[in-house]
């Protein structure tokens, strides 16, 4: 027991750790997008520091590949997670793998509707407009409170990684000997949000039409009466089955993916 602790105490991270963690998120997050992990290497980059703390040898490369897998969300918002994130590891380790990767799915989706409406929308819009107005007018007052807002808005998201941490602290200390039922919720939250996503994001109908004197029958129309989205649900279910196969690259699935939609479109089988 004094060992675990000692271990705790060890991982626990200063201020100091959480402006570093910060530092490194806002030189990332941004300049490593990609199409297929979009912000990982950002997020990996962010919290590598500290992993190497936290793990050594094996553990350490199975941390760094789940933190690898796709992550998405705002930039200004996204450090939050990266705050839960690191006080579960520093306080539960590997045992929390499972955890965080729920978290991390089912928090960076809502957290990006806030950052990008905050951040992305109302600040811009409101402050924008009215600095841009008062430099149209010839008052330099606009451009000053332009780039006092953007100075306001660069310290405002300093403070968001700490506010994580100091949540995802008070989650283990309120949750002790109830971690499986956090890990079960998280992955559960997780699934949902990835699971939502494949009928709003994905956009695949069959557009044959069966035709017989005066009878028309749409199989589109047919396929929603048993199952509303069946198609998108299909395609990526196909795609995950690919995934799985040997030798199987994600290059390799989206030039697939894209030869047989053009195919199934020209033969009119599959449209968008």
């Amino acid at each position: 027991m004094r060992r675990a602790n000692m271990k705790t105490n060890e991982n626990q991270l200063s201020k100091k750790d959480l402006f570093r963690a910060n530092w490194r998120w806002l030189w990332s997050s941004q300049l490593s997008w990609n199409y297929e992990r979009m912000m990982a290497p950002g997020y990996l980059y962010t919290v590598l520091p500290f992993l190497k703390r936290f793990y050594q040898n094996d553990e350490l490369v199975d941390m760094m590949k789940m933190h690898s897998q796709f992550f998405n969300t705002n930039a200004f918002t996204g450090p939050f997670i990266i705050g839960m994130d690191l006080a579960i590891e520093a306080h539960q380790g590997s045992k929390a793998k499972d955890t965080v990767a729920g978290i991390k799915t089912g928090l960076m989706g809502p957290l990006a509707g806030v950052g990008d409406t905050i951040f992305g929308v109302i600040i811009p819009t409101i402050c924008g407009s009215i600095g841009a107005y008062m430099g149209l007018k010839g008052n330099a007052l606009g451009a000053i409170i332009w780039l006092l807002v953007n100075i306001f808005v660069l310290f405002a998201r300093f403070a968001i990684l700490p506010m994580g941490y100091y949540q995802g602290e008070k989650l283990i200390d309120s949750a002790q000997g109830k971690l499986n039922a956090i890990t079960d919720s998280a992955i559960l939250l997780g699934v949902t949000v990835v699971g939502a996503l494949i009928p709003t994001v994905i956009k695949a109908h069959v557009p044959f039409v069966f035709k017989a004197g005066k009878v028309t029958l749409k199989l589109q129309t047919v396929l929603n009466q048993i199952m509303p989205s069946l198609i998108p649900v299909l395609l990526v279910a196909f795609v995950y089955w690919l995934l799985g196969r040997k030798k199987m690259t994600s290059t390799k699935v989206i030039l697939l993916v894209l030869v047989l939609g053009i195919v199934l479109s020209y033969f009119h089988i599959l449209g968008a």
